[in-house]
């Protein structure tokens, strides 16, 4: 089942475990890890360090991060991730680079594989707003959220046989488009145009379902959930 999969990746899931560091919880937090990375790279350079530095600080911060005991001083910011993450990342800057330098892109201490090559040119694109490097960093995070969201929906679709259907309506998901947008998907699917409104109607409340869900999992307490939505996508403001 796919929430069988996905179970894994809860923030939840890393604090139960405490201080036992865990094979599950090592591969939550790694798994999680892995999807918000580039939002911490954004930050680095906008606090003005150069692509290479950038590159060895963000994975020296994960290789430390990743140690045992790494939850030893979480406390109020434990019950968002993103929180965590961030404010984590600050103190790591203000106190522990020097000490990292060992630790340079794997320095065999345990790492994440990171896809460098694509990183600069993100930013770049994405460094046009020049926002702060806190909005910038909640920014990168919506998106990489969205891209996570997208990611799972098109899995749905391909497992139900639907990803044709999906690679035609999934432009819908996230803004507006015209009737006459419509009429042209239902010619390519070959659909009645009101089979094609019904389709993206589901198409969008799953992505709605699937959305809130891995906003979840980024939190201890689900009650936060629209507020976190809330203040995520402010930073698109």
């Amino acid at each position: 089942m796919p929430g069988d999969i996905f179970a894994t990746t809860h923030w939840t899931v890393v604090l139960a475990a405490g201080k036992r560091h865990t094979t599950q919880s090592d591969g939550a937090l790694a798994e999680l890890c892995q999807t918000y990375w580039f939002p911490l790279y954004a930050y680095v350079r906008r606090r003005g360090y150069n692509k290479p530095d950038a590159e060895d600080l963000v994975q020296a911060f994960f290789a430390r991060l990743l140690e045992k005991n790494f939850l030893a001083g979480v406390d109020h910011e434990k019950g968002k991730f993103r929180a965590f993450l961030l404010a984590s990342l600050k103190h790591f800057l203000a106190n522990e680079w020097d000490k990292s330098q060992t630790q340079k892109r794997g320095g065999g201490a345990a790492h994440l594989s990171l896809d460098w090559q694509t990183a600069d040119t993100k930013f770049q694109v994405a460094a046009t707003n020049e926002p702060s490097p806190d909005k910038a960093f909640d920014r990168e995070w919506a998106l990489a959220l969205l891209a996570k969201v997208i990611e799972r929906l098109q899995r749905e679709c391909e497992a139900d046989g639907k990803i044709k259907l999906f690679g035609q309506l999934k432009m819908f998901l996230t803004a507006g488009k015209a009737d006459s947008a419509q009429a042209e998907v239902a010619k390519v699917l070959d659909m009645e145009e009101g089979a094609v409104r019904v389709a993206i109607h589901r198409l969008r409340k799953r992505y709605r379902i699937l959305l809130r869900d891995e906003i979840a999992q980024t939190l201890t307490d689900e009650s936060q959930v629209d507020a976190e939505m809330q203040a995520l996508f402010g930073a698109f403001a």
